[in-house]
């Protein structure tokens, strides 16, 4: 096990896991993000897509530290470490209230 799986393992609730270039290859993947391709190219899309939006809203060279994209049962983290794209897919817990229901 690598030094990176060792610390993925301890992100509670992961579902899967990529480690990108810059440029998006797949350096490191596991469970159900192992060897994503279509994850990649649409991860390194978006952040050329953050880095370029309105430029007169954002300084020049301000780009984007982490990108949260939340579904109803999971979601992506994106981060950028070391020249290196992080991508971490969690799943959303229900709190243990929802969906119980009393009748008196």
């Amino acid at each position: 096990m690598s030094f990176v799986e060792a610390i993925m393992e301890k992100i509670p609730d992961r579902l899967g896991y990529l480690i990108l270039t810059e440029d998006g290859a797949v350096l490191e993947s596991g469970g159900e993000l192992e060897n994503d391709e279509r994850v990649a190219t649409i991860v390194t899309d978006l952040i050329s897509l953050s880095n370029s939006v309105d430029p007169v809203a954002f300084a020049p060279n301000e780009n984007f530290k982490k990108i949260s994209i939340t579904y109803e049962d999971h979601w992506f983290i994106i981060c950028l470490s070391n020249k290196k794209i992080h991508v971490v897919k969690r799943s959303i817990q229900a709190p243990a209230s929802e969906g119980i229901s009393v009748n008196v």
